[in-house]
């Protein structure tokens, strides 16, 4: 039979104390520090090793891991040859608790997005700004601040002599360019990792700020580049246009094959997959509980019409179907574009080739390999006046539905966030892509999965104005806290 450890007391109250004066004493600043260094994911950022900045953010982070003395606490940075590096820790089980018992792994990341445009006059991506218990500022939210979290959390169990599980910490600096290097690097420490029975990932998002939030699903991703060319170099627009077709064109008449414009839907059938009745089920309530917020959180275009301001319309204001379309829909955006001049450089010319880059969100079921072999075909085969059209895949990832939820999981996450909300845990799915939880449901079919973070409404994640609630990160800091000290650690049987 298995040994059940009885679950430890933690006092919530205390904890939220500690880890609070410690984000305002020491997080805060490292953060803000880290928000300085521009330190963008290798997709973004060619020459990285060159540049040192991502072995800089895992070094700082390194350096206030050894400061903090957490007792049995063990920590290394990784590098493997030509990867990125990863921060690894290893906090020891107490001796209470049973020998052989399960493993918490903690993930985050410390690689950031590309700066994007837009930005407050006051504010910019490496110039951080505390205002009014948000820290400005790229990659503090997404996800710089989640190794400093997982370590408070630690301490605080520690402070309060909490018996507690082995507790294992894995950063990576890889996630915003699709974790390509993970994979090497969790082979790497598999046997270091253990038999994992909870993970704590610190790089989603919040329906709210208002409750502790569990995100149950996350989309996949199939990303590339789409190249139209019709001549070897650009011609005078009033002597060819009219007879040379515009590479434009044919680009927007090949990604008719893809989606239907009047409407966003992605028309191949294979790009979508049937939602699970629990999800269904989940996103009513969550829908309850946000209602118009679903869609009136992002920053709409508006402008004055006739003395009445117009404002810019989401395609769905049902928040049913909002919370469905942004996690369990395939939609197609177009984030980057090549082969046109900036304004004051465009002359009255016929652009010899148009190039989009495409990123697909794919619902969590379907698997993203495949979806871009698939389009990849539907895109350039057959291509209109003999274009020449290709599409250059630059990475996939599958998507991830969280297994179902134990007994006791479900009831300490009710009791973490009604400890230090007010309001019991919601549960949603989130429209990112997080590769890393589908290797761990893969490689730990049996682990729990607390996917959270502190990415609520106008947070704004990769786009201008980023910005870390800190208030909510206390919160939440102390919450992973009691869910951990919650966790039934149970030993083989004898």
């Amino acid at each position: 039979m298995n040994a059940r450890i009885p679950t430890p007391v933690l006092d919530n109250t205390l904890a939220l104390q500690q880890v609070s004066a410690q984000w305002d004493r020491d997080i805060v600043r490292q953060v803000t520090d880290y928000i300085a260094i521009p330190a963008k994911s290798p997709g973004f950022e060619a020459d990285w090793q060159a540049k040192g900045l991502l072995d800089t953010v895992v070094r700082n982070a390194a350096d206030w891991i050894a400061a903090q003395k957490v007792p049995g606490l063990q920590f290394e940075i990784v590098r493997l040859p030509g990867r990125t590096p990863v921060l690894f820790f290893e906090v020891a089980a107490t001796q209470s608790v049973a020998a052989g018992s399960q493993t918490v792994l903690m993930y985050g990341h410390l690689d950031k997005q590309p700066e994007f445009t837009g930005w407050r006059s006051d504010l910019g991506p490496w110039t951080p700004k505390y205002e009014d218990g948000r820290l400005y500022g790229r990659g503090g939210a997404d996800d710089g601040y989640a190794v400093y979290a997982s370590i408070a959390a630690v301490q605080a169990l520690k402070s309060q002599n909490v018996p507690h599980p082995r507790i294992v910490g894995l950063i990576e600096t890889c996630e915003e360019s699709g974790s390509y290097d993970l994979l090497p690097y969790v082979d790497a420490l598999r046997t270091r990792l253990g038999d994992v029975g909870l993970v704590i990932c610190l790089d989603s998002g919040a329906g709210n700020y208002d409750q502790l939030w569990l995100t149950t699903s996350l989309r996949g991703m199939a990303s590339g580049t789409l190249k139209v060319e019709v001549l070897t170099e650009g011609v005078h627009s009033g002597d060819a246009s009219g007879l040379v077709p515009s590479s434009f064109r044919i680009l927007r008449h090949v990604l008719d094959r893809l989606e239907d414009s009047a409407t966003g839907r992605l028309l191949p059938p294979n790009f979508h997959c049937e939602v699970p009745a629990e999800r269904l089920a989940q996103a009513q309530i969550t829908a309850g509980i946000l209602g118009e917020e679903l869609y009136k959180r992002f920053p709409w275009a508006h402008y004055d019409c006739g003395g009445s301001t117009t404002v810019a319309l989401p395609t769905t204001t049902d928040p049913v179907e909002a919370l469905l379309r942004r996690t369990w829909v395939p939609t197609l955006s177009v984030t980057g574009a090549d082969g046109f001049p900036e304004f004051n450089n465009a002359g009255n010319v016929l652009r010899p080739y148009t190039a989009f880059k495409l990123s697909l969100r794919l619902p969590p079921l379907v698997d993203a390999a495949q979806a871009v072999q698939e389009l990849k075909t539907l895109l350039e085969d057959n291509a209109p006046y003999q274009a020449r059209v290709t599409f250059q895949p630059g990475g996939a990832a599958t998507g991830w539905n969280a297994p179902d939820t134990a007994d006791w999981f479900r009831q300490a996450l009710d009791t973490a966030s009604l400890a230090h909300f007010g309001s019991p845990c919601g549960y949603i799915g989130q429209g990112g892509t997080i590769p890393l939880m589908n290797l761990l449901s893969q490689g730990f079919p049996t682990a729990q999965m607390m996917v959270c973070g502190v990415l609520g409404p106008k947070s704004n994640a990769h786009g201008p104005n980023e910005f870390l609630h800190v208030p909510y990160a206390k919160k939440l800091t102390a919450a992973v806290a009691q869910v951990i000290a919650a966790f039934p650690a149970t030993a083989p049987a004898a």
